[in-house]
């Protein structure tokens, strides 16, 4: 309790709630991207006739995939789940893991966001009429990234602050060593099998698909490594 000068006692808040309140993976920059994804979303509604189909594959000159107008809503959904699980794991995490995986955490919801927002565009601009192709654009985008993901994890040295945060430790070097090579590749495979496929222009859908396993596929191949190598 501490005596103000003017009014009297005031109480102060617990530090551990000081802390907890200050345990947030979601920021305002997270935020922005699903307000603009919720405003392409709203112009995709507005400006594509409610009868249009999107073609996701091609065979030949005509589409054998397609998907109807209201597939629109499914990225806002995604990115509001995403950013309700990172709020939540944020505040699950102890004060340790927090602070030893939010610089870790932080990037990769933008990334996936941001991943989310330009297929977006990209499928806005597809119906309007665009001759852009911003989906295949993100695929070269993502797999740059990815790439340069793959070797920062591949060359990672213990106890810097690039590598993987797990609520579990790796106890030895060696596999430490070998969960962030085996990271890595799998990384840089990812973003070369993005690169091919949208070189190759294999379509709306199929880019989609590519999207989430590559960055899905290496993480979950990582946290299964650590697992597995635990007691090495």
């Amino acid at each position: 309790m501490e005596k103000g000068r003017e009014t009297g006692p005031f109480l102060l808040p617990a530090a551990s709630h000081i802390s907890g309140a200050m345990q947030n993976l979601v920021t305002r920059f997270h935020l922005l991207f699903l307000a603009v994804t919720l405003a392409i979303t709203g112009v995709g509604f507005f400006r594509i006739d409610p009868d249009y189909v999107f073609p996701a594959h091609w065979t030949g000159n005509a589409a054998d995939w397609v998907w109807p107008r209201h597939v629109l809503m499914v990225a806002p959904i995604v990115q509001v789940l995403l950013i309700a699980a990172a709020f939540l794991l944020g505040r699950l995490l102890t004060r340790n893991h927090f602070a030893k995986s939010q610089h870790i955490l932080d990037p990769a919801l933008g990334l996936v966001l941001a991943v989310i927002t330009a297929s977006q565009l990209g499928l806005l601009l597809i119906g309007i009429g665009s001759d852009l192709d911003f989906i295949r654009f993100t695929g070269f985008a993502l797999g740059l990234v990815l790439l340069l993901l793959g070797v920062v994890f591949y060359e990672a040295e213990r106890h810097t602050y690039a590598g993987l945060r797990m609520p579990w430790p790796i106890p030895s070097d060696r596999a430490w060593r070998l969960v962030h090579r085996l990271a890595g590749s799998a990384f840089a495979l990812a973003a070369a099998g993005l690169v091919v496929l949208a070189w190759l222009d294999v379509g709306a859908g199929l880019m989609l698909a590519a999207f989430v396993s590559a960055l899905v596929l290496p993480p979950l191949l990582a946290g299964l490594a650590t697992l597995a190598l635990r007691r090495r």
